[in-house]
């Protein structure tokens, strides 16, 4: 008796092996024929390369032009680089702690509303991570130490404090209007 395993495989590799057996028989002369029929024929010749167009040099006259490799962006000097007597009354105080609003670019904040209670008026924001802040005058935001000198229905004023291409701080209004 055989093994019913064994029966399973027999009976299925059965037909497998007799339907295989039939591809071999065939007659591919044909084939063949075909095949030394391509060969036989003369390569087609390989089409030229394009012509490449000369590209027009040019040379870098500096003159009266900045240097491309040198930023013209001046870098905010640390605050132990400055001489005593330097210091400009509108710099930044380097001591005073950072409010979550000057992580962000004004650009990426939106006022969104305000709320009143009694005589206090605060601005509603949100950053773009979806967070709400609640801010008041006299609160900071913006990346350029921005300082909220007024808030109203429709915008936040903000005084933010550069510093100019010469190296001094200057004070330059900035406004964030409410969105809808």
């Amino acid at each position: 008796m055989i093994p019913r395993p064994r029966l399973i495989a027999a009976l299925f590799l059965a037909p497998l092996a007799l339907s295989m057996g039939g591809c071999g028989t065939r007659d591919n002369s044909d084939l063949e024929a075909y095949i030394r029929q391509v060969l036989a024929r003369p390569p087609k010749p390989i089409e030229p390369l394009p012509e490449l167009k000369p590209v027009e040099t040019f040379v870098f006259e500096p003159a009266n032009r900045r240097d491309p490799f040198v930023s013209d962006v001046r870098s905010e000097p640390e605050p132990s680089q400055l001489v005593e007597e330097e210091v400009d009354e509108l710099a930044p105080d380097p001591n005073r702690p950072k409010e979550p609003l000057e992580a962000y670019s004004l650009d990426a904040l939106r006022m969104v509303g305000t709320l009143e209670q009694d005589d206090s008026r605060w601005g509603l924001v949100r950053t773009q991570d979806g967070l709400l802040h609640r801010v008041q005058v006299g609160n900071y935001m913006g990346l350029n130490h921005g300082l909220i000198v007024r808030i109203d229905d429709t915008a936040i004023e903000l005084t933010e404090v550069v510093l100019d291409p010469s190296g001094k701080w200057r004070d330059r209004t900035a406004t964030l209007a409410l969105t809808e």
